[in-house]
């Protein structure tokens, strides 16, 4: 009796906590991955890092100056090839972060071709090298897959300027961050129901909090951007008024551009803040409908519509204009003028798509080997995305779930921020007479049911 006594006093706790790791494990990854994987995988990776960047070919040998004291310092008659130097580990909620110094002989390209075989080696999820400066690269490991259930981390760097916002999260557990001062322009493509609309939401949900002027393109009579009218500063909703909504901001580029060159600066950014003309970010949903035409009579309409799309992709950086292209497909088969519209759209985030070729629309021509991480997105995975920019590199990313009520409440909050922009008059969004903007939010009337795509 006190045998099995014994044994039940211990094998009961042992299966206590072998099930809650099984449990957090399963539903709390970053729990089982601070208390478990982070402490096996430090000892890991410190007991056979030598051994593994040899065997996966990323050691050098020494200088002379090296092997000279290896000999007849140390006394030693083998001289060992030399890894790269390890300069700081780092764990964190999701992963590791390891960075090194490359000794003469190896470039960053061969630390990222042996990512996959460094991530066998260390028993972690995935292995992302970045090369941080010169000499130096940054293995970003993460011990699960962060993309499955998607959760924003909550500690981030601060972000590079007035124009940065953190929309998705990226593979490696860091924040993908969208910032219009260094891609001004982009093009966001997926099928429905692959979570291009749970993008565009968390876009808005994040630029309607900065002092920016939001203009909203939805020819598909304003179904997704009808509950965001509080925070717009012009919205079209056909495309007769999208053809005159692009006019206008193709005339309010031009005054600013006469205020540049009363000024002698380059770009609003160098505007003292007081005379800054606020920044337009305008969102197209839908840039399909726009080439469109049921006639001859549409035609003109249509070939004026873009070519001031690409006046504003060719020029309005510098005046603060800044395009987010959103559609289905986008390329030479919409019609005139739309190969020459997406090479100004140099940021791409593209969702899972129904044909390679709308992938080679997005991607092809940045970053031609993200092509294959796009069609092998799962149907069953809304959200997740192939981001890239001119750069060449690429990402995958995923967007956190997000309502458009939650959004239209969102907009409504911060609808105070919204400028007047004279030029754009005739096209803010008009409420109700007696509606209250303080609860607009709460009235089901501006609050679309969530979209398909």
């Amino acid at each position: 009796m006190a045998d099995i006594s014994t044994l039940w006093e211990v094998g009961l706790p042992l299966a206590t906590t072998a099930g809650g790791l099984g449990y957090a494990k399963a539903r709390a990854p970053r729990v089982f991955w601070s208390l478990i994987g982070l402490p096996v995988t430090r000892v890991r990776f410190a007991v056979n890092y030598h051994a593994t960047m040899d065997v996966c070919g990323l050691t050098v040998q020494p200088s002379r100056l090296r092997a000279f004291m290896v000999r007849n310092v140390a006394r030693r008659s083998e001289v060992q090839p030399v890894p790269p130097k390890v300069r700081r580990v780092r764990g964190t909620s999701t992963g590791m972060r390891v960075t090194l110094r490359l000794p003469a002989g190896l470039e960053p390209a061969d630390v990222m071709a042996a990512s996959e075989r460094l991530r066998h080696a260390w028993g972690v999820h995935s292995v992302h090298v970045v090369e941080t400066k010169p000499g130096f690269v940054e293995l970003r490991m993460t011990g699960y897959d962060v993309l499955r259930r998607v959760r924003m981390p909550r500690s981030r760097r601060r972000l590079s300027g007035p124009m940065a916002v953190p929309v998705a999260l990226r593979e490696d557990g860091s924040a993908f961050v969208r910032d219009y001062m260094k891609v001004p322009h982009a093009l966001t493509l997926g099928a429905n129901q692959s979570g291009k609309s749970m993008y565009q939401r968390n876009l808005i949900a994040q630029l309607a909090r900065l002092d920016v002027a939001l203009v909203g393109i939805d020819c598909k009579r304003g179904v997704e951007q009808r509950g965001y009218a509080p925070r717009l500063s012009g919205f079209a909703t056909t495309p007769e008024e999208a053809s005159g909504l692009l006019d206008a901001l193709v005339g309010e580029m031009e005054d600013r551009f006469d205020l540049l060159s009363f000024a002698g600066v380059a770009d609003i950014w160098a505007l003292p803040e007081t005379a800054r003309p606020v920044p337009v970010v305008v969102l197209v949903d839908e840039v399909a409908e726009l080439f469109l035409v049921a006639g001859k009579k549409d035609e003109e309409r249509r070939d004026r519509m873009v070519m001031q799309m690409i006046r504003l992709g060719q020029m309005a950086r510098a005046a603060g204009i800044y395009l987010e292209v959103c559609g289905q497909r986008f390329g030479s088969d919409l019609g005139r003028g739309a190969t020459t519209l997406r090479a100004q759209l140099t940021g791409r985030v593209v969702h899972r798509v129904n044909d390679k070729q709308t992938a080679d629309m997005g991607l092809g021509d940045i970053a031609p080997d993200a092509v294959v991480a796009v069609t092998s997105i799962p149907p069953d995975r809304p959200g997740v995305a192939v981001a890239g920019d001119t750069s060449g590199g690429w990402t995958r990313i995923r967007t956190p779930e997000l309502s458009a009520a939650e959004v239209a409440d969102i907009c409504a909050q911060h609808a105070d921020l919204t400028p007047d922009l004279p030029a754009l008059a005739a096209y803010r969004p008009a409420l109700p007479d007696g509606i209250d903007l303080d609860v607009v939010g709460s009235d089901p009337l501006f609050k679309p049911a969530p979209a398909t795509s």
